[in-house]
């Protein structure tokens, strides 16, 4: 899928002006792109961000040419939650781009329904792509997921035509393991407890008197 962001060149405003008018100052630059600042509707950039994420072909028109993109990086006011700023990233014609696929996880594992973890080891996977070809997510179905130590690996993902992993193949992406209570120690009953601190206090007793009598025994001689 390829969206599109209509865009205008930067002349001489401020980041602060720009925002005043419902704007958002950006750049795109890329291996065949000097750096362009431009500027971008507010709610068209927050939409297109929603939709597109940093793994949809983005095409930027109004610059001079049409320019294919992938949005490299956004900062967010922390506070209101509005794009302040974002980077484009411009894709050489020709050239496949190394991205991050996040991983979608559906389904339920059945392993999960006996009680035991299902543990997700990794969120996204990175991999080199024809532009137009690089998928939203990867979806791995959890559904295969029976018994404990069933995983799913990176080299089960389906990938496009033109991809190929850019991680270990053998890379472990969600594992089942068994879920193990932990056994409390049960601490020992009162009287119990009580009864051993008497035959220890008796104990105790009984060697004072007799070290009291070695004593007398020795002064007496």
């Amino acid at each position: 899928m390829i969206m599109t962001l209509e865009v205008k060149p930067r002349d001489k405003e401020s980041a602060d002006e720009i925002r005043k008018s419902g704007r958002v100052p950006a750049v795109f630059y890329g291996p065949k792109e000097n750096p362009v600042a431009i500027s971008i509707d507010g709610r068209q950039l927050e939409h297109i961000w929603r939709e597109a994420g940093e793994t949809t072909l983005i095409t930027l028109k109004g610059a001079g040419h049409d320019v294919d993109t992938l949005i490299h990086d956004v900062q967010i006011h922390p506070v209101t939650g509005k794009v302040l700023h974002a980077d484009f990233y411009a894709i050489e014609k020709g050239k496949k781009v190394e991205v991050n696929i996040p991983l979608e996880f559906v389904g339920q594992a059945p392993a999960e329904k006996l009680g035991h973890i299902i543990s997700k080891v990794v969120h996204e996977i990175a991999i080199e792509v024809a532009p137009q070809e690089i998928p939203h997510v990867f979806e791995i179905d959890l559904a295969k997921l029976e018994n404990v130590g069933d995983h799913v690996l990176a080299k089960d993902i389906k990938l496009p035509a033109s991809a190929e992993l850019k991680v270990d193949p053998e890379e472990i992406l969600v594992t089942v393991t068994e879920f193990k209570e932990e056994k409390e120690e049960t601490p020992a009953p009162a009287a119990e407890s009580a009864e051993g601190a008497t035959a220890e206090g008796a104990a105790e007793g009984a060697a004072e008197s007799a070290e009291a009598s070695a004593e007398g025994e020795v002064k007496s001689e």
